[in-house]
C-alpha cells in the first residue's frame, strides 16, 4: 500500500487501481498531519503568539482544536475500511486458530456477512440522520460548520466499509467455494432467527449472548459490540435504532480521546526516527559491563521508550529489533533475550503516558493526569523485579555485555547523542504536570517534536517510512476509537437494563469481603487478559466492575492501576499475548518456548500485582501532587 502511495508499483501507472489501493490512505496521512499541526499551533498560539499580541483573537485560539477534533472523527472512521481491506482487525481468534482450513474459510464468510450488516445499518441510519440535520440551521460553535457536513462521515466511511467488505468477500468466496459459502451464509441466517422472530428472551441474554457468539466466530470485537447491540435493539427495543448513528459520531467527538492517535504516532516517529536506537546505546554504555548488563539496559530502555509511546507492543517492536540481536551476539540465550523484551514491553502501559490509562480514564471518568501519576511507582517496581531477575539469571550463566572500555567521556557522548530522545518525557510529563498542556496537547506536541527530530535532526524519517508511520498510527488508533464508539452503544443498553448494578448486587450478595472480591477480580482480569486485547477488555469490563469496587470503597484511580497491570501481564500470556507475538516475530522463535522462558518473570510480575492490589498508597501516593 505504502509503495503504491509513493507511486513505485505498477498500480501507480493505473489511476483507478492506485485510487482503489490508496483512497482512504490519502485522507489518513493528511488528516493525522493536520491534527498534529493544529494542536501544536494551538499550544504555540497560547504561549508564544498571545505574549506578543495582547489583543489576539480567542476564536483563533479555539478554532484549531475544534477543527482537529472533527478531523479526528473523520480519519478514525476512514481508517476502518483500510483495516477491513488488510484484515488488521482486533478480534478473538482462539477458536479460529484451532479450526481446519475449510472451517476457517467459512468463518471469514460469516465475519464478512456480519460486517456488512454492521456497516449497512450505520450507513443507512447515517444517511437518515444527515437528511434530518439538513433541515436545521445548527452549526459548530467556533467555525460554524453545518453539522450535517460533519455527519457525512458516517455514510461515507461506512459505505466504504461495505465496499471493502464486498471486495474481501469476493476473494473469500473464491477460496471457500460455492457450497461452503452457502453453508456459511445459512449458518449466519440461523443465528439471526432469534431476533427476526423476536423470541421472548431477556434483553441481557440477547446482548451478551450475541456478543459471545460473534466473538467465538471471530467477528472483530468492535463490530461484535455494535452488532450485538443492533440485534438487541431490533428484538427488545430498549432504545431506537437511530441511536446507533448519533452515538457513532458523538461518542468519539471528544478532545481527550485524540490523545490516543497522538501517542501512537509519537511512538512510531520515535522508533523510525532513530530515537529508540540512541536510547538503547546510552543504556548499554552505562550498564553493559555488568552481569546481565544488556538485559538490564533493555529493561531501562523499555521504561524510557514507554514514557514516549504509551504502548506495550510498540515498545517491544521498537526496542526488540535492537536488543534481541545484540543480546544474542553477546552470548545470551535467545529465548531469555526474547522473553525479557516481551516482559519489559509491558512496562510501556504503566509508565506515563499510557493508552490503556487514557481509555480507562475516559471509561471511569477519572483524571488522566492523576492516573498517569498513579502508574509510575508500580511501573518502576515491575522494572525493578525484571532487572533483579535478569542480573541473577545472567550471573548464573555468565552472560555479560560487550567487553570494552567505557569511560566517562564515552558515557557522556552517549547521553549527548540521546539528548533529543530524553527530552520527550520532559515535554509530555512536564507539560501535563506543569499545567502547561492537557494530555492531548502534550501528546500532539510530542508527535510534532518526534516528527521534526526524525526528519531534520536525525534525518531517519523520510518519504520511505514516514507515510507508513502515519497510516499505521491512524489504523492502530482507529480500531481503539471505533471500539469505544460501539461500546458506548452497548453500554447504553446495559445501563438502561441496569445490568452493571445487578452484577454488582449479585457479587456483593455472595461476599462483601474486600480482599476476596479483589482476588476474584484479579483472577477474572488475568483470565480475560489471556484472550482479549487490553483496550477492548477495559472498555467492556469497566462499566461492569466499577460499581463493585466503588461500593467496596476502592479508589477508582487505584483500581485503574490494578486493571491495567493485570492486562499488561496479559500481554505476555498466550494465546493472545501480543507482546509475545511481536517478540517472537523478531527472534523467529516458537511462542511456547518464549512463554516458558518468561514464566519466572511472569511470576514476579504477579507478586508485584498483589502488592499493588493490597497496598493502595503504592499507587496513590504520587497522585496527591496532581491537582
Amino acid at each position: 500500500m505504502t509503495e503504491a502511495l509513493a507511486g513505485k508499483k505498477s498500480g501507480g501507472k493505473n489511476p483507478l487501481r492506485w485510487l482503489n489501493d490508496n483512497f482512504e490512505s490519502i485522507f489518513l496521512v493528511t488528516g493525522l498531519l493536520g491534527m498534529i499541526f493544529l494542536i501544536t499551533w494551538q499550544v504555540a498560539y497560547r504561549y508564544v503568539i498571545t505574549k506578543f499580541t495582547p489583543g489576539a483573537s480567542t476564536m483563533v485560539a479555539a478554532a484549531p482544536e475544534e477543527l482537529a477534533r472533527y478531523l479526528f472523527v473523520w480519519i478514525s472512521y476512514l481508517a476502518v475500511p483500510v483495516a477491513i481491506k488488510t484484515r488488521d482487525l482486533i478480534r478473538v481468534d482462539i477458536v479460529y486458530d484451532m479450526l481446519p482450513k475449510r472451517l476457517q474459510n467459512m468463518s471469514w464468510v460469516i465475519v464478512d456477512a456480519a460486517m456488512l450488516i454492521w456497516a449497512g445499518v450505520i450507513t443507512y441510519e447515517g444517511i437518515i440522520h444527515v437528511s434530518k440535520l439538513m433541515g436545521f440551521a445548527s452549526a459548530t460553535p467556533v467555525l460554524k460548520i453545518p453539522f450535517w457536513i460533519l455527519y457525512l462521515i458516517l455514510p461515507i466511511a461506512f459505505g466504504l466499509c461495505i465496499f471493502r467488505t464486498l471486495q474481501d468477500l469476493a476473494k473469500q468466496v473464491k477460496e471457500t467455494g460455492t457450497v461452503d459459502t452457502l453453508l456459511a451464509i445459512a449458518l449466519a441466517v440461523v443465528l439471526c432467527l432469534p431476533f427476526i422472530f423476536k423470541l421472548p428472551i431477556a434483553t441481557a441474554v440477547y446482548l451478551f449472548g450475541y456478543f459471545a457468539i460473534l466473538l467465538v466466530l471471530g467477528v472483530p470485537i468492535a463490530m461484535s459490540l455494535g452488532i450485538a447491540a443492533m440485534f438487541t435493539i431490533w428484538a427488545a427495543h430498549p432504545i431506537d435504532i437511530s441511536y446507533t448513528a448519533q452515538v457513532s459520531f458523538a461518542a468519539i467527538d471528544k478532545a481527550s480521546i485524540m490523545a490516543i492517535p497522538f501517542f501512537v504516532a509519537s511512538g512510531n516517529f520515535m522508533g523510525e526516527g532513530g530515537l529508540s536506537r540512541r536510547l538503547f546505546h546510552m543504556c548499554d554504555e552505562f550498564l553493559g559491563n555488568a552481569f546481565g548488563g544488556l538485559a538490564i539496559a533493555t529493561v531501562v530502555t523499555c521504561v524510557l521508550f514507554g514514557a514516549m509511546s504509551g504502548s506495550g507492543p510498540a515498545t517491544v517492536a521498537a526496542i526488540g529489533a535492537l536488543c534481541i540481536p545484540a543480546m544474542v551476539d553477546r552470548g545470551y540465550d535467545k529465548k531469555f533475550a526474547t522473553a525479557v523484551v516481551a516482559c519489559a514491553g509491558a512496562i510501556g502501559v504503566l509508565i506515563p503516558p499510557s493508552n490503556p490509562f487514557v481509555v480507562y480514564a475516559i471509561s471511569a471518568n477519572v483524571s488522566v493526569g492523576k492516573l498517569f501519576m498513579a502508574g509510575i511507582v508500580p511501573g518502576l517496581l515491575v522494572a525493578a523485579v525484571l532487572i533483579f531477575y535478569s542480573y541473577f539469571e545472567a550471573k548464573k550463566h555468565g552472560w555479560r555485555g560487550e567487553n570494552r572500555v567505557r569511560t566517562a567521556k564515552t558515557k557522556m557522548t552517549a547521553v549527548w547523542d540521546a539528548k533529543w530522545a530524553l527530552l520527550v518525557p520532559v515535554i509530555i510529563l512536564g507539560g501535563i504536570y506543569g499545567g502547561f498542556m492537557t494530555p492531548t496537547e502534550a501528546a500532539a506536541v510530542a508527535s510534532f517534536y518526534g516528527l521534526i527530530i526524525g526528519i531534520f535532526v536525525h534525518k531517519e524519517l523520510n518519504k520511505e517510512n514516514l507515510i507508513p508511520c502515519l497510516i499505521s498510527s491512524a489504523c492502530t488508533s482507529s480500531m481503539i476509537i471505533v471500539l469505544m464508539a460501539m461500546a458506548q452503544i452497548f453500554g447504553s443498553i446495559m445501563s438502561i437494563e441496569r445490568i452493571p448494578t445487578m452484577v454488582a448486587e449479585f457479587i456483593l450478595s455472595l461476599t462483601t469481603n474486600k480482599i476476596l472480591i479483589l482476588i476474584l477480580i484479579n483472577v477474572l482480569l488475568l483470565i480475560v487478559g489471556t484472550f482479549m486485547e487490553a483496550l477492548a477488555a477495559i472498555i467492556i469490563l469497566v462499566p461492569l466492575l466499577l460499581p463493585i469496587i466503588t461500593q467496596l470503597g476502592v479508589d477508582p484511580l487505584h483500581f485503574g492501576v490494578i486493571m491495567v497491570l493485570n492486562l499488561a501481564i496479559g500481554f505476555i500470556t498466550p494465546p493472545v499475548g501480543v507482546n509475545l507475538f511481536v517478540a517472537c516475530g523478531i527472534s523467529k522463535l516458537k511462542l511456547f518456548d518464549v512463554a516458558k522462558a518468561a514464566l519466572p518473570m511472569l511470576g514476579l510480575m504477579i507478586i508485584v500485582l498483589l502488592v499493588v492490589t493490597y497496598w493502595p498508597p503504592l499507587s496513590l501516593a504520587l497522585t496527591a501532587f496532581v491537582k
